[in-house]
C-alpha cells in the first residue's frame, strides 16, 4: 500500500449540531433496520454477516480499539524462511491469537519503501488473522527500492506454494492471494504459474492493473479510457518514480542509472523539485525515459513507449496482463477499484474482469471511500457512513463476505465452486446497494 489507512469518525452529537437535531435518531434508525434487512435478503449465513461486519469495522478502526479487537486475542506475527526448487525466501506469518487457520491468504503490497512492514499492510494482515487467515507477507526483491519486476510474479507464486502445501496453514487447500496497487499483476502472474494454477482458489485485488502501457499513458499525462470516451484525472506522480526505479536495471548507462536515481531521491523529498537541471545530464537512453515520463499528450505515449531501450521494453511486456492467457486462470478473481484512483484508472480493473469468463471475476467500483488503495471508511456507527458512503460501504461489505466465504469452501475446488455459491448473493447485494442508494436519497431530501 502506498497510503495509509484515514479513519473520519464522525459523531453523533457533531452531525445533530448541524441541523438534523429533530431527524437524525429516526433515519439513524431508519438505515440499520435496512441494513439488517439487506444482510437477511443477502444469502450468506448470519455468522459470516456478523464476521464481515466486523472486519469493516476493524479496516475503519485501523490501529485504533475495534470490536474485532476486544472479540478475539492479538495475532501472532512470526519471521519465517522457506526455500522451493532451491529458490530462498524470508516473510511474515500472521497467525490467529486463538484456534487454528481456517484458510491461508498470500498479502502481497505494492511498490513501498517499507514493503512487508508497511503500517497498513501489517494491519491489514492483523484483521485478516482475526479472522480465521494464516496470512504470509512474502519479501519481494527490490521492493523496498520501489522496483516492480517480472520475477516478483515467481516469487509470489513460491510464497503460496509454503503456505498452500502446508496443511496447519491452508486446511483443504483453502489458499488464495491477495494484492494491492502494482502487486495485482505479480500475484495474477503468480496464478498462471504451471505449479500452482490449479491451487490458486482466488485473487484479491485492489487498486490494481491490466495493460500497464495503459497505466503509464495514464500516470504521465492524466488520460485515460472510460467508455470509450478520454477522461481526464490530475495523476498521482509517485506511478512515475515507481517507473524510473522498476527500468533503471535495464538501463546500460552508469551515468543515466545515477541521475534517475538522483531525480527519484529529489522527487521523494519534495514533490515539487525541479528537474530540468538534472535532465541535461542523460545521455540518450537516460532522455528516452525522461521523454516518456515528461509527455502530457495521451497520443505520443506509444511513440514514446516504443522509443525506450529495449530491455526496458521486455520487462513491460513481462509485467503487463493484457498479452498474456488469462483464460488459463483457474482462481477466481475479487477485483476493488477506487472510480478516482489517482495512479492507476478503475477501468483497469474492469478489462481484467473482462479478460476471463463473466463468472469467474467480481468487480466492485467504490465512489468515495476508496482512492488508490487508501481507505476513508467513516465508522460503523457513525452518521457519516450512514449519510453518505453506505452505498460503498455495502459494496465493500459484500467484498468481505465473499473473502470470508473463502474460509468454508470444499477440500476442492473450481471456478464453478466458486461462483456457483457467490454469484447469487453478489447479485441479490449489488442490486440492493442500488435500492438502498435510492432509499437514503429520498429520506434526505
Amino acid at each position: 500500500m502506498c497510503d495509509e489507512t484515514q479513519v473520519k469518525g464522525v459523531m453523533l452529537k457533531s452531525f445533530v449540531c448541524d441541523g438534523y437535531r429533530d431527524n437524525a435518531p429516526r433515519r439513524l434508525a431508519a438505515r440499520c433496520a435496512l441494513l439488517l434487512s439487506l444482510l437477511l435478503l443477502s444469502g450468506c449465513s448470519l455468522q459470516r454477516h456478523s464476521d464481515a461486519l466486523l472486519v469493516l469495522s476493524d479496516m475503519a478502526a485501523g490501529g485504533r480499539d475495534s470490536s474485532l479487537k476486544q472479540r478475539t486475542n492479538e495475532p501472532s506475527r512470526t519471521p519465517v524462511t522457506y526455500a522451493i526448487a532451491g529458490r530462498s525466501h524470508a516473510a511474515y506469518l500472521y497467525l490467529p491469537g486463538t484456534g487454528k487457520p481456517e484458510a491461508g491468504i498470500v498479502l502481497v503490497p505494492g511498490a513501498v519503501p517499507d514493503g512487508r512492514d508497511n503500517e497498513s499492510l501489517v494491519a491489514f494482515a492483523m484483521t485478516l488473522a482475526r479472522a480465521g487467515f494464516a496470512v504470509l507477507t512474502p519479501e519481494l526483491s527490490g521492493q523496498r527500492e520501489l522496483k516492480v519486476q517480472p520475477a516478483h510474479g515467481r516469487e509470489v507464486a513460491d510464497a503460496f506454494r509454503y503456505l498452500v502445501e502446508r496443511e496447519d496453514l491452508s486446511p483443504r487447500g483453502r489458499a488464495g492471494i491477495a494484492a494491492f496497487s502494482y502487486g495485482v499483476g505479480p500475484a495474477v502472474l503468480a496464478a498462471l504459474e504451471d505449479d500452482v494454477r490449479g491451487r490458486v482458489r482466488f485473487v484479491l485485488g485492489v487498486g490494481g492493473y491490466h495493460d500497464i502501457r495503459a497505466s503509464i499513458r495514464f500516470f504521465t499525462t492524466g488520460y485515460f479510457e472510460d467508455n470509450g470516451a478520454p477522461r481526464y484525472l490530475k495523476p498521482d506522480d509517485y506511478g512515475k518514480l515507481v517507473f524510473i526505479k522498476s527500468v533503471l536495471d535495464q538501463i546500460k548507462s552508469p551515468d543515466d542509472r545515477v541521475t534517475l536515481d538522483a531525480m527519484v531521491s529529489a522527487r521523494l523529498k519534495d514533490p515539487g523539485a525541479e528537474l530540468s537541471f538534472l535532465s541535461k545530464k542523460l545521455g540518450p537512453e537516460g532522455l528516452s525515459v525522461y521523454r516518456l515520463l515528461t509527455n502530457t499528450d495521451p497520443k505520443e505515449t506509444p511513440r514514446l513507449l516504443a522509443a525506450l531501450p529495449q530491455p526496458i521494453v521486455e520487462t513491460i511486456d513481462a509485467l503487463t496482463l493484457d498479452n498474456k492467457q488469462l483464460q488459463r486462470l483457474t482462481a477466481w478473481l475479487l477485483l476493488v477499484h477506487g472510480r478516482n484512483d489517482r495512479l492507476i484508472p478503475y477501468p483497469e480493473s474492469l478489462a481484467l474482469s473482462n479478460a476471463v469468463a463473466p463468472s469467474q471475476a467480481r468487480v466492485f467500483i467504490l465512489n468515495r471511500i476508496l482512492g488508490h488503495v487508501d481507505l476513508a471508511l467513516s465508522d460503523v456507527f457513525s452518521l457519516q457512513l450512514w449519510r453518505d458512503e453506505l452505498p460503498d460501504a455495502w459494496r465493500l461489505l459484500r467484498v468481505v463476505n465473499l473473502l470470508l466465504l473463502e474460509r468454508e469452501r470444499p477440500a476442492v475446488a473450481t471456478v464453478q465452486d466458486s461462483t456457483q455459491n457467490q454469484s447469487r448473493s453478489a447479485r441479490r447485494g449489488e442490486t440492493s446497494a442500488v435500492a438502498i442508494s435510492a432509499r437514503v436519497s429520498e429520506e434526505t431530501r
